[in-house]
């Protein structure tokens, strides 16, 4: 039987590829995103190729109550949701004090709250047909601090210590929740963030590649999956435990400091 996910951020960068991945497993769609036009194309092009059915659902995932609007629509549209994708998020580069408030609490709302309600009007209809699946895009900033990204660094935080807590607490059931943690990755990430004048930036992963990696550890139900990361980055992230805590946060401040690049 056809499977139908439903993704946020789902117009460019991951989303849009998750989106391409899973219409051509031949699987229904819930697109949802700010921008109509792009979800539109996205919409005519995947059912023309792929012959399957795509609704889309323009919303700006910071604003109150957004959540229940949408899981209000997919049950009104007789549409049943087999994989939650939590993919739309963004960041922004610069010192706490000098950020403007209410884009870090924007942030906060999309990457968070957004995630998080998403999930809790979701996951019941899951629990009672026990069966479902959840894919919360991550990042490898949360497993540590991120100065130059003190907000940004600490949402993610939450999102894997989150997915993390609530796949244990499904344990016993046949429903699964993955959590992707992609590097600097190919996407308008970077720019609406300020990272793609990074150093950290100049060799990212490709957005279709990371999109699959996530898509793949979600359907075999795995817990984490990490993803478009260097060699270096590597070494660096299994040493993170053994680093002493002000050295490693004095090198992710120079990696994120646009004027060492």
């Amino acid at each position: 039987m056809k499977k139908t996910a439903l993704i946020t951020g789902a117009s460019s960068g991951i989303g849009k590829e998750f989106a391409k991945i899973h219409a051509k497993t031949g699987g229904n769609l819930v697109i949802v995103a700010r921008s109509k036009d792009k979800l539109l194309a996205l919409k005519e092009s995947l059912e023309k190729e792929y012959n399957i059915h795509v609704s889309v659902i323009e919303k700006d995932l910071t604003e109150k109550n957004v959540a229940q609007e949408i899981y209000n629509f997919v049950k009104y549209s007789k549409i049943e949701i087999d994989y939650l994708i939590n993919n739309a998020g963004f960041g922004g580069i610069g010192k706490f004090h000098e950020r403007e408030l209410e884009k870090d609490i924007n942030m906060i709302q999309l990457n968070i709250v957004a995630l998080k309600a998403l999930t809790h009007v979701f996951l019941p209809d899951f629990v009672k047909r026990n069966s479902g699946k959840i894919l919360n895009v991550s990042s490898t900033a949360s497993l540590m601090a991120g100065p130059m990204q003190a907000v940004y660094f600490a949402t993610k935080a939450y999102v894997t210590s989150f997915s993390n807590a609530i796949a244990e607490e499904l344990a016993d059931t046949n429903i699964t929740v993955t959590t992707l943690m992609p590097g600097a990755t190919e996407t308008d990430f970077g720019k609406t963030s300020g990272m793609d004048k990074t150093s950290l930036f100049k060799n990212t992963a490709d957005a279709n590649a990371v999109a699959n990696d996530g898509y793949s550890a979600m359907l075999n139900g795995d817990l984490d999956v990490i993803s478009g990361v260097s060699f270096s980055q590597k070494v660096m992230m299994k040493a993170i435990p053994f680093t002493p805590k002000k050295i490693l946060l004095k090198q992710v401040k120079k990696m994120q400091d646009p004027s060492n690049s």
